[in-house]
């Protein structure tokens, strides 16, 4: 996986941006337990699982679900699955439903649960005995069916294994063979799915295809044409950013985070088979295609007037981001002008007028564990809440600040307690964060679209980071000695 974090001119930054330590391999190193809102409930459940007077518990044995003040906290696995599969009379609670689904993949993989779910149903109904009737068994082919609705609703990717596929179809052909009337509900089921997956494949294919025109283009001479020519209205080319965000942003399973945190252990054996990321480290990488585009754009030209142009251009294109609700363009593109061949420039940016510039730092920066930003975007998710049109309620987080809360979420907890139990509060908490991030990705993107611009955004070069120093130099020559020396190794490496 390629680097995926930007240099930044304020080593405080770079933390944040380091996503090869979160996306992957997840190597970063916590050095305490972060405060989050949930602790209490966390401690809750160790009381719990400890014996508390106020808990309460269902069975003695691997079957015991442990509830806190009517809050189900923890249990054995076994009895968690129980909990999952419907019967006659009773029905899972669709939040349960999520949060289990969503966090049960750190223990087995999607497919192993799916196929105990399967077998549950079929023994503890009876399935296989050919005089199993509607009568005997009551509401469940319903509440089956419904899970299962759920489950291909919330998480379709799992259904990308054909192992998952094929016992979907055995299940609910066994299900219709006694309800019949079920039919048409497992029809929509299926087409659903297979909507969803098809989709999945064609934005893949997709992103294949603009991958292939960069490289191609790589190939060739670097275009003389800037941004501002093709989309000199910084409002228009905010709104294009937008959409692509919001179609990265869409594509991303809610699973994919969980996935992401697999560690090398025994766990992560269980299921690497169907560890998927892609969407996500897609979108990562958007973000470090557009930083380095921004910074692109600036060191292209070697006339001062022409820099400036383009950072004062890129200021007012983040402002319109903003107002947006736009935080990943934004902070993408303060990250590009942070860059150190973009800050070097000190000609240019003494022509700049730094005062917008400085507000957007200031509410992007890092001090106080982004105190700034996290204000702006509270905001934008109280205007999102009330709001009529689909403009008002677009909100796109700083992805990279996101994922970080994910994983120190993650890592603060224990997934299991002292005695062996699963500890749910961490599924509730994790399941509270994805459901903001589903509510986030279902909005549509209100704005029309400028096809050349976002030909121009995807697929124009972008200068590699020796290239970027090679031509931060061009622009304005080194001052110091460390910087003659760095010119030349690059000059050298490029054979001029």
């Amino acid at each position: 996986m390629p680097s995926l974090s930007p240099s930044w001119s304020e080593g405080s930054y770079q933390d944040v941006f380091d996503m090869e330590k979160m996306v992957g391999s997840l190597q970063l190193q916590v050095t305490g337990r972060p405060q989050m809102s949930g602790g209490a409930a966390v401690q809750a459940a160790s009381s719990a699982a400890s014996g508390s007077p106020n808990a309460t518990h269902e069975n003695n044995e691997k079957d015991a679900l442990i509830y806190q003040d009517g809050q189900l906290v923890s249990g054995s696995f076994e009895a968690l699955v129980q909990h999952l599969v419907p019967t006659s009379t009773y029905y899972p609670d669709r939040t349960y439903i999520f949060a289990f689904l969503l966090s049960s993949r750190l223990f087995v993989k999607p497919h192993a649960l799916f196929q105990q779910v399967c077998q549950v149903c079929t023994f503890q109904q009876n399935l296989y005995n050919e005089n199993a009737t509607k009568e005997s068994l009551g509401k469940f082919g319903p509440h089956c069916i419904q899970l299962l609705s759920e489950w291909t609703e919330m998480f379709p990717y799992d259904f990308r294994d054909e192992r998952m596929m094929k016992q979907l179809k055995d299940l609910t052909q066994r299900i219709v063979k006694i309800f019949p009337e079920m039919r048409k509900d497992v029809g929509i089921i299926m087409h659903n799915l297979l909507a969803k997956l098809a989709g999945l494949h064609k934005y893949e294919e997709l992103l294949t295809r603009i991958n292939q025109e960069v490289a191609h283009r790589l190939l060739n001479i670097m275009p003389t044409t800037d941004i501002y020519e093709v989309c000199s209205s910084p409002a228009v080319l905010a709104q294009q950013l937008t959409h692509i965000e919001m179609e990265r942003l869409s594509m991303i399973g809610s699973e994919e985070f969980v996935q992401a945190f697999a560690k090398e252990n025994d766990i992560e054996v269980c299921y690497q088979d169907v560890k998927k990321t892609n969407n996500l480290e897609a979108y990562v990488q958007w973000f470090n295609r557009l930083s380095y585009f921004v910074a692109t754009e600036i060191c292209m030209h070697l006339k001062k007037r022409n820099r400036v142009r383009m950072i004062e251009y890129f200021v007012d294109v983040a402002k319109e981001c903003t107002n947006i609700g736009n935080f990943n363009s934004l902070m993408a593109i303060i990250a590009g002008m942070n860059m150190n061949p973009i800050q070097r420039l000190k000609k240019t940016w003494a022509k700049v007028n730094r005062d917008k510039f400085e507000i957007l730092e200031h509410q992007m920066n890092p001090s106080n564990n982004f105190m700034n930003y996290r204000s702006s975007l509270k905001a934008a998710l109280w205007r999102a809440q009330g709001a009529a049109e689909d403009r008002e309620r677009i909100v796109i987080p700083f992805f990279s600040l996101f994922v970080k809360d994910m994983y120190f979420l993650n890592e603060g907890c224990q997934n299991k307690s002292g005695d062996g139990y699963v500890n749910f509060e961490k599924f509730w908490q994790l399941a509270k964060q994805i459901t903001d991030f589903i509510a986030w990705k279902q909005v549509e993107c209100p704005f029309d679209k400028h096809p050349p611009v976002l030909n121009y955004l995807l697929t124009n070069p972008v200068f590699s980071e020796n290239s970027l120093a090679l031509a931060s130099f061009e622009c304005e020559p080194p001052e110091n000695s460390y910087e003659k020396t760095r010119y030349k190794q690059l000059k050298e490496q490029a054979g001029l």
